[in-house]
């Protein structure tokens, strides 16, 4: 008889659990404040119901009342927002879809992060067999205007920007290949923006080429680039599709939607 009751019970708390949860869905479906009506149709749960927990959770903060019988979203729920995407690091969110991209190409996968006029390199899924040995190691740097996680970060900045990076930097290059003049930089970064992800054909290593694709936060802002290395003459453009999708699927993690961005 006790395990029933304590089974019964389980079962009234994740009911009443599920209906705290559908009509937060619903007071978030709504941009502006709900009444107790509206939220009892959109959840299908007796009027009574729905007050009585949408009671409870005023009291926590996750509701608040606007005024009798309308309802919205409360501050708490932008605390714990907060907290869980203080804790939440682009490279613990990338670095489980790093290793599967990997698997899938055998080539090195590389997550960097933009500080002032450079890329850093902060995480890497590599391994020998990838026939490229890794000159840069984890928090290494390189130019932006020579790597193609670089020139993703170059293409969201305004023109004036990118002409003060120019001037800042003298576009110094590391070999033949490298872009050193603006107006060709320019272009570059307009074919980045019109494509979606970006490239470095042997413009910082000879015998290396890159692609990239970018990660952003859930606020839309570009916070990484997602990059694939591999010896000039291995790399493929069949990649590019997978490596859109994993930079997409990190995004996802981060909080991003496509939807409302």
């Amino acid at each position: 008889m006790k395990k029933e009751a304590a089974g019964e019970t389980e079962n009234i708390s994740i009911q009443v659990i599920e209906r705290m949860v559908s009509l937060l869905d619903a007071l978030a479906a709504y941009p502006d404040p709900v009444s107790l009506k509206e939220l009892s149709a959109a959840t299908d749960l007796h009027p009574s119901t729905a007050h009585r927990i949408l009671n409870d959770l005023v009291v926590k903060r996750f509701v608040d009342r606007v005024e009798p019988g309308t309802y919205r979203l409360g501050m708490r729920l932008l605390e714990l927002g907060n907290i869980v995407k203080s804790r939440l690091s682009v490279r613990e969110a990338a670095l489980d879809f790093m290793r599967a991209l990997h698997r899938k190409t055998h080539q090195t996968i590389n997550l960097s992060v933009r500080q002032s006029d450079e890329i850093v390199y902060i995480d890497r899924s590599f391994s020998e067999r990838s026939g490229m040995q890794v000159v840069r190691a984890i928090g290494g740097r390189a130019p932006l205007h020579l790597t193609s996680t670089g020139k993703l970060f170059l293409s969201v900045d305004d023109p004036k920007a990118v002409r003060a990076y120019a001037t800042r930097t003298g576009l110094a290059g590391h070999n033949k290949n490298s872009i050193t003049d603006l107006s060709k930089l320019e272009r570059e970064l307009s074919m980045v923006r019109a494509l979606g992800y970006a490239r470095d054909n042997e413009e910082l290593e000879l015998g290396v080429r890159c692609m990239a694709a970018g990660i952003c936060d859930d606020s839309g802002k570009l916070v990484a680039g997602l990059s694939i290395s591999a010896p000039a003459d291995r790399l493929q453009d069949a990649w590019v599709e997978d490596l859109i999708s994993t930079a997409n699927q990190i995004s996802s993690a981060l909080g991003f939607d496509r939807g409302r961005n």
